[in-house]
């Protein structure tokens, strides 16, 4: 690949990112202490996200990859979607926030797949290429939560401008990006886009073990996704009543946990060497607990340690888990049906999974949530998740087994 095309591709991921990255993990503070919404606005704020997520495949498969060039794509939804986050700057209502919020995720989520299918598009050797242009995806999002955190606008509308501002420079660079025309023009079927013919993996039951509990570990996912933000901010304020809460930097103390996801990232192939596919997933399930009884049992003041850790962890449970998972999926499947298994995975976990995930962070919330102003048992509210994922541990232990077999699939 020519190195100006390098370029190109790496700004746009950056891009890609900086846009998600800046209100992602800052909306639940900002619903809650900009607009008063509830726990359960909140929740539905972000299955928004997820009902795109399911909703995005279809609209790849049937119209981006078979009518139109995907660079011309990505510009048109990216242009869209900073017209839509500038509506949404002006929302006070968070009822009418998520009924535009879904217009801009349905504008947003196809972009994630897009971008990929851009840069692979232009590679010889995608499994050598693209993990070094994928990293700026995850550089992005560490700097970009790092300038919130400096900022001190965590819970500032600001947080979709500045998405606003980089959504609006993508859908024009994205214009100049190296030409990809769709591949085929030939009928979809909706079979095609839920990845039916990957159904035959279920005939192997570890594989639906895995499945099923990839669907339940996202319930814990979306509650730190939700809430992670809000209950630190909440535990420093507590801690320190008297300082000013724009000091404590609690999104440039998350954004460690992006960094611990590259470095766990790149052990992921010692891993798979010395300890095989169902100690790995194990190991990041085991994780998944014990971050979740450190923000619930962490304090600002006198165990700070325990949230940096609950933080750093980020990089176990996904990478061990979610990465490990992709490349469990891959290996299942073969060359014939990869690509349905892959969808098949992502609209479970990202749609239906963090969908309801969302919907139980928000009533969970809610739930130990009194008075006004509203005062939150931060330690139950994450004592559910780390339940939920005790059960599927549990569950992945006793129902799961790797065997040699790699391939499901005839290729």
């Amino acid at each position: 690949m020519k190195l100006p095309i390098r370029v190109q591709l790496s700004l746009m991921m950056f891009l890609q990112f900086f846009v998600w990255g800046a209100w992602y993990g800052q909306m639940g503070k900002y619903l809650t202490n900009q607009l008063a919404a509830s726990g359960d606005q909140v929740g539905f704020a972000y299955a928004a996200f997820s009902v795109a997520m399911i909703a995005a495949p279809f609209f790849v498969g049937m119209l981006a990859d078979r009518y139109f060039a995907a660079q011309k794509v990505l510009g048109i939804l990216n242009l869209s979607g900073a017209a839509l986050l500038f509506f949404l700057t002006q929302i006070q209502d968070p009822d009418v926030f998520i009924v535009v919020m879904l217009l801009y995720c349905l504008t947003f989520a196809p972009t994630i797949a897009l971008t990929s299918s851009i840069s692979m598009r232009q590679m010889t050797n995608p499994e050598k290429e693209f993990p070094a242009i994928r990293v700026f995806g995850t550089i992005s999002w560490i700097v970009v939560v790092n300038i919130v955190g400096f900022m001190g606008v965590g819970d500032q509308v600001t947080i979709f401008q500045i998405s606003m501002i980089a959504a609006a420079l993508l859908g024009i660079l994205a214009f100049s990006l190296p030409n990809t025309p769709p591949l085929s023009t030939g009928p979809v079927t909706f079979g095609q886009i839920v990845g039916k013919d990957a159904f035959v993996l279920f005939k192997d039951r570890s594989f639906t073990v895995f499945f099923f509990s990839s669907i339940l570990i996202c319930i814990p996912l979306s509650f730190y996704y939700a809430w992670a933000n809000s209950s630190l901010t909440d535990g420093y304020i507590r801690a320190f009543p008297a300082a000013d809460p724009n000091s404590f930097n609690i999104e440039n103390k998350m954004s460690l946990g992006q960094a611990s996801e590259v470095i766990f990232m790149l052990l992921l192939p010692l891993a798979f060497r010395k300890l095989g596919v169902k100690k790995i997933l194990i190991i990041g399930l085991i994780a998944w607990i014990i971050r979740f009884l450190f923000f619930g049992y962490g304090t600002a003041d006198t165990s700070a340690w325990m949230l940096y850790a609950a933080i750093l962890l980020h990089g176990v449970c996904y990478d061990f888990f979610f990465v490990t998972g992709m490349i469990y999926t891959d290996l299942k499947a073969g060359d014939k049906i990869k690509s349905q298994a892959q969808g098949l995975i992502s609209i479970a976990t990202y749609g239906i999974g963090m969908f309801i995930g969302s919907v139980i962070a928000g009533k969970v919330k809610d739930l130990y949530s009194v008075g006004k102003p509203v005062v939150t048992n931060w330690t139950n509210v994450w004592l559910v998740p780390a339940g939920i994922a005790a059960v599927v541990l549990i569950l992945f232990f006793l129902f799961f087994r790797e065997n040699g077999k790699t391939s499901t699939s005839k290729t």
